[in-house]
């Protein structure tokens, strides 16, 4: 799916070391600021212990996963919804994203520079808030003034506009996200179609050092204080760790090495399953001899449109989807085990698919 989510934050917090350990890609990670100039742009396995352990049962001769593409944007500094430092292509490259994942430096190391001399992650956090929500306040400016006008001769979409508009430029102003901003239905239309660059879903990773990691460190407890305000979710990575285990070659060797470290998984892991939650995905399953493969859907999805996902001929001939829920499967070991099981439902047109379902398309063309 064309959905992705965008890794921000100010230069030397670790957003290029992270994104090499998600993706791999070896991107340039350098001690100094705007080492990324060009937005890397990486596609990351989700994992899915469902993936693992329908392959288990099934023994197909291919596992095919899903994924979500992930950008890492160029560091932002003070002044960027000015233009400074690479603040226009940053900006832009945000707008492009579905969703943030903002990371903050929650270590000390004199030996990596601060662009600002110090270790705040509130302080930074703050700093890169205070620049979007200008970047906000400069776009909606410009679109109210516009309907203004025409709202004065008495056009109602017009005076609609206006009074959403200056309402959320007051919730801008008092330095709040407008993902916060509450309002009518079609209120929401109106503010979706600005494209907001703080409209969008966000997620926090606190990058720590290996001292730290997992349980914190004052920094992160002061972060996590104010981060809570937003309903956001908080993630803690030690992005060297990370960059460590992304360097391993084998499978053995990364288990070995997690095992030494006491951690059951990698930190990414929960970074990507955070991120494709946050882009509001789900994943259902198809299960065969041939394949078993992890499908990407949106929220609220229906039927043909997740048959429309493997080809558009399946969502044009939709006749009917048979599913069986991923914890009957498992029950019973197969699909043939959930059918006798009377546990394969046959569903239409108007079937929400859920997370983890495990899907039978039948179709005419």
């Amino acid at each position: 799916m064309a959905l992705k989510c965008g890794i921000v934050g100010l230069p030397n917090v670790g957003k290029s070391t992270l994104f090499n350990a998600l993706t791999s890609a070896k991107a340039l990670a350098a001690n100094y600021p705007f080492a990324t100039k060009e937005p890397n742009i990486g596609v990351i396995i989700v994992p899915d212990l469902r993936l693992d352990k329908l392959a288990e049962l099934v023994k197909p001769q291919k596992v095919q996963p899903t994924t979500v593409d992930i950008v890492d944007i160029a560091g932002l500094i003070k002044g960027a919804s000015k233009g400074e430092g690479l603040g226009n292509q940053f900006l832009g490259n945000i707008r492009e994203t579905d969703a943030i994942v903002h990371v903050v430096r929650c270590f000390d190391d004199d030996n990596v520079v601060h662009v600002d001399g110090s270790i705040d992650p509130v302080r930074d956090k703050m700093i890169i808030d205070t620049e979007l929500i200008l970047k906000d306040m400069e776009t909606v400016e410009k679109k109210v003034e516009k309907f203004r006008r025409t709202a004065k001769s008495g056009d109602k979409d017009s005076k609609k506009m206006v009074e959403i508009g200056d309402a959320l430029m007051a919730h801008l102003e008092s330095e709040k996200p407008a993902r916060s901003f509450e309002t009518t239905e079609e209120g929401k239309e109106i503010v979706d179609d600005l494209y907001l660059l703080t409209a969008k879903p966000i997620l926090y990773v606190c990058n720590v050092d290996e001292e730290s990691f997992p349980g914190g460190n004052a920094h992160t407890e002061a972060f996590r204080k104010v981060a809570s305000d937003e309903g956001a979710e908080i993630i803690l990575v030690s992005a060297q760790i990370e960059a460590e285990i992304a360097e391993l070659d084998t499978k053995e060797e990364r288990l070995e090495f997690l095992e030494e470290m006491g951690l059951e998984e990698p930190g990414v892991n929960r970074v990507i399953r955070a991120a494709y939650r946050l882009l509001r995905l789900r994943t259902y399953f198809t299960a065969g001899e041939k394949e078993v493969r992890a499908w990407t859907i949106t929220e609220g999805t229906k039927a043909p449109g997740a048959a429309g996902v493997i080809h558009t001929d399946f969502e044009k001939g939709f006749i009917r989807a048979e599913v069986i829920h991923y914890a009957d499967f498992v029950q019973y070991g197969s699909e043939s085990g959930a059918r006798d099981a009377g546990k394969l439902g046959v569903e239409g047109k108007e079937y929400m698919v859920e997370d983890g379902d495990v899907m039978h398309f039948r179709f005419n063309v």
